[in-house]
């Protein structure tokens, strides 16, 4: 998705931005639940989002 995105961009000469995530690890095996995930990623929007501008 992200690579579809900025190729868009790219052919219409526009700039793009992907925020990516992570919410269970492979290594640790630590997971979140959905809870900790809705608070946690919608914080991460918000700052984003306000960072953007």
């Amino acid at each position: 998705e992200s690579f579809a995105l900025f190729c868009n961009a790219k052919a219409l000469g526009k700039h793009a931005a992907c925020l990516l995530t992570i919410s269970d690890s492979f290594i640790s095996h630590e997971e979140t639940t959905a809870e900790e995930r809705q608070s946690s990623f919608t914080n991460m929007m918000k700052i984003a989002l306000e960072a953007s501008i």
